[in-house]
């Protein structure tokens, strides 16, 4: 039988075998594991049958407007027609097989493809096995097979296809094992799904199986399914579906235990946690394939045997996409406490401070304060009651207040305007490993600002205010919120005078039409080189040094500019931020003279400290990414010299080392291209996958939702941030380029930071995933009065672009209309 285009499972692998041959032979390998016998037609086979007669069927599934239907239709009819020659079927055969499709990307830890090409079970005889095996082929071609392939980004000309013929089991209990939970992610509980007959039942989704919870050597939770159907081998072959009702569990404890230790021994070959499909007949267990489990998100590397506890900085920055390595190592450098990477995301260790009865309040209290679904996590862990008791130095003071000192802001903003026009007379001399050297020793001295005494009270007095005024008003007039009102068109907010500002570039261009269509057309008129002269170093993404600045690409900023222009009178701007705060002042007014003298008192110092304080909330981040700019700027500049001497092929290639390894790169003038290769395939995938808010060092990740008593029937719950209940169309929007808003328009979007500010002018509502009372989008949506709720997780998914919505950003909930 052996020849190039039949092999036996052991000279399998991922190019001749594709994904699933090769791992099957992989299996086999494994002392203790049994793989039913068979063999493998290699992907030679099936580029022999394909040839390249049919490459232009081929390439036009890749075309945008491809009618996919019909075309794969068409390759499939060609294929199954197509006869297999002698020496692809020189092979003997007796009894029943399984015919399986094993395609070359798949069972990959990028993607799985499960389920996307054809299994044919109990195929009996040699002719019914060929034919089965065209079918196989042809199931590449399958319309969910090409649209897979299309949203996973693989070519459809670079994928083969191996089929795998092998010999049929008939058990009495089939299932599927996950050596780690795929609902949790806990890398420590194996989960086992079992059913009686065929696993096809299984996976089909045709029974409820029993369910089996393993961690360590101990089942820790048992569920049975019903288990009404299962599905068997005829003796003339295939298979039927009957009505079987059985109640009794399918797997007996010892049964459990010993299929966990196949698991455990099965990841521990492959060094990833696995999919296993397997099956009992004649009291041993059978494997039919093991793949790795693509879905679970990476696990910070400590290997220390110790707990941890991660919590996403995205979260926190609202910016959860996956970073570039140059971003995270920039970031890295800048952060106030140690981060650990996973994904091409950050994340804080808090393990030692929820074990601290010290430190544990605040981060209950605090973090939990401005993100309930943190806080609901935090608790969910304080009461398992398994962190090692810790005891630490007392954390700062958060709820420290300061008085008001006009003179305080100015000078802290002065202070950090001149650091940075000395970093840029600085970096203009420096190059070489002598750049790199300067840019980290600079973070340092940023990382100094950010932790300044006075900057800190600032930003803390402005916080404890607006809790302070939420909790007494409603405590005393059970007025919800009051806060929000009160924080309308406050002084030295940078972002938001960002946003009002390029309004005011719309009210420059607004009389000249021929400058308008300029612009469309990429000529930057004066308006806008000023504005991006103050806020061009801003963009989507920001606290990622490689993401596209503004200057870069100042395009990005003209559908908001003709939005506004579009939307607004000349003068909004002005008029929106004077309304703002004569609002505020009508607030202030209105709860002083329902206050008793002593309670106005007070209330009146904290409404001025708010006011006062709370704009200043926006600079830090505003001094953070003019410096990276300037940052990026000179790196460029020296990865251009990189790129003439041919040690990379694109400036931007810089982007995939972290500061050190393109420190060492330009010292040597040498670059790993395999490391280059791997970390923009590790970025593609990262990219994919969302990252969790809370993850232990076990991979599992830590769910809570909201607590709400008398929602609306139907209606869906976040955090409100910015009070107030409006009605209007939403908007989903994923990038603040694709943008096209009408005034009252709701915008619906993962994550604002910073960037997404010169939208909200003509904004009615703001919904997203993610998000906190305290950061950016809600600090900005509270100054320009918009009704706001975040957190609201899968919204881009659950609400549909031009639904008509019910936003009620006081209560915490939106409904549908």
């Amino acid at each position: 039988m052996a020849n190039r285009y039949l092999l036996p499972f052991h000279e399998v692998g991922p190019r001749l075998g594709g994904g699933k041959a090769a791992n099957l032979g992989e299996l086999a390998k494994i002392e203790g594991i049994h793989v039913p016998e068979g063999f493998c037609l290699s992907t030679e086979a099936y580029q022999r049958i394909m040839g390249n007669q049919w490459d232009h069927l081929v390439e036009d599934l890749s075309r945008p407007q491809a009618d996919i239907r019909a075309i794969s239709a068409k390759i499939r009819h060609l294929i199954e027609a197509t006869p297999i020659p002698e020496e692809m079927a020189d092979f003997t055969v007796s009894g029943a097989y399984a015919v399986r499709s094993s395609a070359t990307a798949e069972d990959l830890p990028t993607a799985s493809f499960a389920g996307q090409q054809d299994t044919y079970l109990n195929v009996i005889g040699k002719q019914s096995i060929l034919q089965h095996i065209s079918k196989c082929w042809a199931s590449l071609f399958s319309e969910r097979a090409v649209l897979y392939r299309r949203k996973n980004g693989f070519d459809h000309r670079h994928v083969s296809l191996a089929v795998i013929v092998q010999r049929m089991v008939f058990p009495r209990v089939s299932g599927v094992l996950f050596t780690a939970d795929p609902v949790t992610g806990n890398r420590k509980l194996l989960s086992i799904d079992a059913s009686f007959g065929l696993g096809e039942a299984l996976v089909s989704g045709l029974v409820t199986p029993d369910c089996y919870k393993v961690r360590g050597s101990e089942i820790v939770d048992i569920t049975l399914g019903s288990k009404k159907l299962g599905i068997y081998a005829l003796p003339e072959g295939g298979t039927e579906t009957r009505q079987i009702e059985q109640n009794e569990r399918a797997l007996t404890d010892s049964q459990v235990l010993q299929l966990a230790a196949l698991g455990r021994k099965i990841e521990g070959h492959f060094g990833a946690p696995q999919d296993i499909e397997w099956c009992l007949a004649e009291d041993t267990f059978y494997i039919l394939q093991s793949r790795p489990i693509t879905t679970l998100f990476p696990i910070p590397e400590k290997n220390d045997g110790e707990n941890h506890i991660y919590v996403s900085v995205g979260h926190q920055q609202m910016m959860t996409d996956a970073m570039k390595p140059l971003g995270l190592s920039v970031w890295l450098h800048t952060a106030a406490r140690p981060m650990d990477t996973a994904g091409g995301r950050l994340f804080v260790d808090i393990a030692a401070d929820l074990a601290s009865p010290v430190r544990r309040d605040i981060m209950v209290n605090v973090l939990g304060k401005s993100d309930p679904l943190m806080r609901e996590a935090f608790l969910t862990l304080l009461a398992r009651g398994n962190l090692k008791a810790s005891e630490d130095a007392p954390p700062p003071n958060y709820q420290a207040m300061i008085e008001y000192d006009p003179a305080l802001v100015p000078e802290l903003i002065g202070r950090s305007q001149a650091a940075i026009d000395q970093l840029k007379a600085s970096l203009a001399s420096k190059s070489g490993t002598d750049l790199v050297d300067f840019i980290v020793e600079d973070i340092q001295q940023l990382k100094k600002s950010l932790t300044d005494p006075q900057s800190f009270a600032v930003i803390m007095t402005g916080m404890n205010a607006a809790y302070w005024l939420n909790d007494h008003m409603q405590e005393w007039l059970g007025e919800k919120n009051a806060a929000d009102t009160l924080s309308q068109s406050v002084p030295n907010n940078v972002t938001a005078e960002m946003g009002l500002a390029l309004m005011e570039v719309a009210d420059a261009i607004r009389p000249y039409p021929e400058v308008m269509a300029a612009l469309q057309q990429g000529e930057l008129p004066a308006a806008l080189l000023a504005y991006l002269e103050k806020y061009g170093m801003r963009c989507a993404g920001e606290i990622d040094i490689t993401k596209p600045r503004w200057s870069e690409d100042p395009l990005s900023l003209v559908p908001t500019i003709l939005s506004n222009i579009r939307n607004f009178e000349p003068g909004a701007g002005q008029r929106k931020f004077e309304q703002g705060r004569q609002q505020a002042a009508q607030k202030e007014n209105e709860l002083l003279a329902r206050l008793s003298p002593e309670q106005s008192h007070e209330t009146k110092r904290m409404i001025h400290l708010l006011r006062n304080y709370a704009g200043y909330r926006e600079y830090p981040k505003y001094a953070i990414v003019t410096r990276y700019f300037l940052y990026k700027q000179a790196l460029l500049k020296e990865a251009k010299g990189l790129q003439q001497a041919g040690v990379i092929q694109d400036r931007e290639d810089i982007y995939y080392l972290s500061l050190e390894e393109l420190r060492e790169v330009i010292r040597t003038q040498k670059l790993d291209q395999q490391l280059l290769r791997q970390r923009k395939d590790d970025f593609q995938t990262y990219q994919k996958l969302t990252p969790p808010r809370v993850m232990t060092s076990d991979g599992e990740i830590i769910t809570s939702q909201y607590h709400r008593d008398n929602l609306p029937a139907g209606a869906i719950a976040g955090l409100p941030v910015s009070a107030g209940v409006v009605e209007g169309r939403a908007r989903v929007i994923l990038n603040m380029q694709e943008a096209d808003i009408e005034e009252g328009d709701i915008l619906v979007t993962a994550y604002t930071d910073p960037s997404w500010t010169p939208l909200f002018v003509s904004l009615k509502g703001l919904i997203t995933e993610v998000g906190g009372l305290m950061t950016h989008g809600a600090v900005i949506a509270r100054e320009y009065g918009l009704p706001a709720l975040v957190g609201v997780d899968h919204a881009t998914r659950i609400i549909q672009d031009g639904q008509r919505i019910r936003l009620n950003g006081t209560d915490g909930y939106l409904e549908f209309l």
